[in-house]
């Protein structure tokens, strides 16, 4: 194992233990996730709603209380896994920061948070879609564990991106509140009258909904939707990992250079002179 590999394993292991000391986060995966889903299906109706794929412009004719633990999960997972990464951003840029100066390479550490990022959203979204799966059958249940990774990977990396350009740990988890709570809102048709016009495809888990509710409600998988969903998390990335390299950058300046000549002292005014006299 080379040098760079072997940093990056270390940086890895070290990041995933940080993630497990994080007791409230834990606790939110094993308690937020089921309360949410099974707090969605107590209180939506059963109503049939119509649900366009954009991409495809088929209509599905979906069940309400079905579709609101789908968009429940999706906000689940996304705010868990970008609580999660940007708790562990925030709270690790200094030491980071300590690390590079003392010669640690910054692509390993960028490079272990994005491993500890697909680990989190594997576990989240796969504990989600079993959740799911426990109160009803989904078409395809893989495709729909699927989308939720995605959206938990592009929220994770915008927590990274959060937690590197904010200063305060409580605007960080105001935006992700925010950001998250408008996401799912507009794009839920029981929530919303805009959940087919067009401003929904500018929303950061379009993908992931769309392919979502395609999985559980009919036999296609929409490809395009994931690259969208991909490709948000692959921006949301870049972002973070550039200002990740760019935090962590050395503060120090040049060297400078004492020689061992002394130090020329300054010429004495003519009224130094003068009281000298």
């Amino acid at each position: 194992m080379t040098d760079s590999a072997r940093l990056f394993v270390i940086a890895t292991r070290y990041g995933l233990i940080e993630h497990a000391r994080n007791r409230f986060a834990m606790l939110l995966v094993v308690v937020f996730v089921p309360m949410l889903v099974t707090l969605v299906r107590v209180a939506v109706t059963d109503i049939q709603l119509p649900f366009r794929l954009r991409d495809t412009g088929l209509v599905l004719l979906a069940n309400g209380n079905k579709l609101a633990q789908i968009s429940a999960a999706l906000m689940a997972v996304s705010l868990i896994t970008g609580f999660m990464m940007f708790a562990a951003t925030f709270g690790s840029g200094e030491f980071d920061r300590r690390l590079s100066m003392a010669g640690f390479p910054r692509v390993a550490l960028g490079l272990a948070k994005v491993a500890c990022l697909m680990v989190a959203s594997v576990a989240v979204s796969a504990y989600a879609t079993v959740i799911i799966c426990g109160y009803w059958s989904p078409r395809q249940p893989l495709v729909l564990g699927a989308a939720l990774f995605c959206a938990a990977m592009t929220y994770g990396a915008l927590g990274v991106a959060l937690g590197t350009l904010l200063r305060r740990e409580v605007e960080g988890m105001f935006a992700l509140a925010m950001i998250s709570a408008v996401d799912m809102a507009v794009q839920n048709p029981i929530a919303s009258n805009g959940a087919d016009t067009d401003i929904v495809r500018w929303l950061p888990s379009y993908g992931a909904m769309q392919a979502a509710t395609a999985a559980g409600f009919s036999d296609a998988t929409l490809f395009k939707d994931f690259a969208v969903q991909l490709t948000w998390f692959a921006a949301s990335a870049l972002v973070g990992l550039i200002v990740f390299h760019l935090r962590t950058r050395s503060a120090l300046g040049p060297t400078v250079r004492i020689g061992r000549s002394r130090p020329r002292l300054p010429e004495p005014t003519r009224s130094e002179q003068s009281a000298k006299r």
